[in-house]
């Protein structure tokens, strides 16, 4: 093989071998193009001889002054880290070189984070000692280049490009060792000071606002928190209930981290993300605005935060506690008002839901729902309230078992629902229905019984100003209303009593739709107007979604509408074909409004045979004819 550099042919033959590094250095110390590096690499690899590419990359670190060359020998040690034969790693001087000699060097500094993250990523027990330097040595080195005292949030957000990523690798490293081997670091005391100035550099870059970086602290807090819980599932903090009675010693392990716990629950309650059932939101201009699409990311996010902050609950109740009505009562006095602080917060607070003592929660959710309430009242503006009052919703949806525990405080809250149903500030409407049909949902025969205190079940005052009540509300709400409506009267199990209910509770459905039939029956032509078929279509919804939720009991309304429900859809059937004969697609608008009504027709026949209800003994034949009309 003849290679020409510099005008002068060098022969590369086997009585060479023995001096082969002098050879690639002289060519690698010459030649621009490091382009030869990779394809030496590549013709070791595929001769299954690593050891040379391993004595050749130590050669380029240890020797070479070119600093792209140094460089491109990092990146490619970086891919070959997670396959190569351990001694490589750990029986060599390269963990000592990494930190070293690259480390501290801005240029290196990433890429050698990186390699010490692949390394530390390894789990194998007879490296124990030199895991141990790779950490003492890494955080020596550490704490010269990035001070403890370093606001490292400030530092991420004034930084340049490098030194973000920096941030980032520092994370995955921490992260990762911490992980894998953490528990071998607490078993050495010379070494719980240096642990500690790990858990505190944690500590700083997860306040980083950058989310990934956020994620790749979060990963660590996670395993962290189940990990302490898991050990011991018993908290730190007794419910009165148990103290005097009974003592739990706090656990060594969690005991060594309990300083650092209590700040990560301030920082999950100052960070929560923003939780599905929140329709409410502020968007990047700064405007209260109803969010139409579901944030994925937000949601995924929030759901690994509300897993950790729940473990550290568990952990320690009587501090998340702590933490949190603080943060509330300098919302209330003003010193952190802000709607993101109120947000995150109240997030926080309704995702810990079931983690205290049933009498702790108790004593702590009156307490926060006083306070918002008072807030409600004391601040000003649409926005403000719109904030606030979403704030509560969502609370009180997370926590049932209190509601159901305690009636006067339910009622409360549904009647405060039926406030924000008129609010017309967008998204309020929609998340009191929302949390309607949740609280409905978990706390349906509270509903129909006659509670302490009560002339009647509050189902019954629900019935009788239902008018009122869903007056302002659009008719896609109106149908979420009548379906959480529908699990209460489900819940009845007296059969007159709940055939009563569904009378009343159909009322006014049934009234507007027997106007519509009367009129159809003097002129039918009437099931041609747009505005008519598209009421007709709102009142067969509302009926299938009352069916859904009350079941088979609802065989009574279907019983009344049926054969309505039939001439009508056999009618709006006849219409659709006519209209696309005469007019092909010009009728659109009507059409969709038609087709929909048809539709839910459909369902309302489907769902009374999923009840396997029998009307008449001729729903099955209804149900097949139509099918026919429908391919027609």
């Amino acid at each position: 093989l003849l290679l020409t550099q510099a005008g002068m042919p060098l022969a590369f033959s086997a009585t060479w071998a023995h001096c082969w590094l002098t050879f690639i250095w002289i060519v690698l110390g010459t030649w621009e193009c490091y382009n030869f590096l990779f394809y030496f690499i590549f013709f070791c690899s595929m001769c299954n001889e690593f050891s040379q590419i391993f004595q050749l990359c130590q050669f380029v670190m240890e020797n070479s002054q070119n600093a792209p060359l140094v460089h491109a020998t990092l990146e490619t040690l970086l891919r070959f880290l997670n396959w190569i034969p351990l001694g490589y790693i750990f029986e060599t001087k390269l963990i000592s070189t990494l930190i070293y000699k690259f480390l501290n060097v801005p240029m290196f500094r990433n890429v050698s984070l990186k390699c010490l993250t692949e390394i530390a990523g390894v789990s194998v027990s007879q490296y124990e000692e030199q895991f141990v330097t790779l950490f003492t040595l890494t955080m020596m080195q550490l704490k010269q280049m990035l001070p403890l005292n370093t606001n490292i949030r400030l530092a991420y957000s004034n930084g340049k490009d490098d030194e973000q990523n920096f941030i980032q690798n520092l994370s995955l490293f921490l992260c990762t060792f911490l992980k894998e081997h953490g528990q071998l670091i607490e078993k050495r005391l010379n070494l719980r000071e240096t642990l500690m100035e790990a858990l505190h550099y944690m500590l700083l870059v997860s306040e980083v606002e950058e989310t990934e970086i956020f994620k790749i602290c979060l990963e660590y807090w996670n395993h962290l928190a189940a990990e302490l819980y898991r050990e011991s599932p018993f908290s730190t903090s007794a419910s009165p209930l148990l103290s005097g009675s009974q003592h739990f010693d706090v656990p060594p392990r969690r005991q060594l981290y309990l300083p650092v716990l209590s700040k990560v629950r301030l920082l999950m309650v100052s960070r929560m993300a923003k939780p599905e059932e929140v329709l409410v939101v502020e968007n990047d201009q700064g405007e209260v605005v109803r969010e139409f699409m579901k944030d994925t990311d937000s949601i995924n996010l929030y759901k690994n935060m509300r897993e950790t902050l729940v473990y550290l609950t568990h952990l320690d109740y009587a501090d998340t506690e702590r933490i949190m009505t603080e943060k509330l009562h300098n919302q209330v006095n003003g010193t952190e008002w802000s709607w993101k602080n109120l947000n995150t917060l109240c997030w926080a607070i309704g995702s810990i839901s079931g983690a205290m003592h049933e009498e702790d929660e108790k004593r702590f959710l009156v307490t926060v729902i006083k306070d918002l309430l008072g807030l409600c009242e004391q601040k000003r503006g649409k926005d403000n309230k719109a904030i606030i009052a979403s704030n509560i919703m969502y609370i009180v949806g997370q926590y049932p078992r209190f509601l159901r525990a305690h009636w006067k405080f339910l009622k409360t809250v549904v009647n405060k629902l039926f406030e924000f149903m008129h609010e017309t500030h967008d998204g309020v409407q929609d998340m009191a229905c929302d949390t309607f049909i949740k609280i409905a949902q978990k706390c349906r025969r509270h509903f129909v019984q006659v509670q302490v205190g009560e002339v009647m079940p509050f189902i019954d005052e629900i019935l009788n100003n239902i008018n009122t009540i869903i007056c302002d509300l659009q008719p896609q709400q109106v149908h979420t209303f009548y379906e959480a409506v529908g699990y209460m009267i489900g819940a009845q199990t007296d059969q007159t009593v709940q055939e009563h209910l569904i009378e009343k509770y159909m009322l006014l459905p049934n009234q507007v739709w027997d106007s519509i039939i009367q009129q159809a029956t003097k002129n039918v032509d009437i099931l041609k107007d747009p505005e008519t078929v598209k009421q007709l279509g709102s009142i067969l919804k509302t009926n299938v979604r009352a069916c859904k939720a009350v079941g088979h009991p609802f065989v009574i309304q279907l019983g009344r509408i049926y054969l309505d429900m039939l001439n009508v859809y056999k009618c709006l059937s006849e219409n659709i074909s006519a209209a696309i004969q005469a007019n092909g697609k010009k009728f659109h608008v009507f059409l969709n409004g038609t087709g929909s009504a048809c539709h839910q027709v459909s369902n309302l026949l489907y769902l009374s045979l999923s009840y396997c209800v029998y009307i008449g003994g001729v729903v099955c034949l209804l149900f097949l004819c139509v099918s026919v009309w429908a391919r027609e």
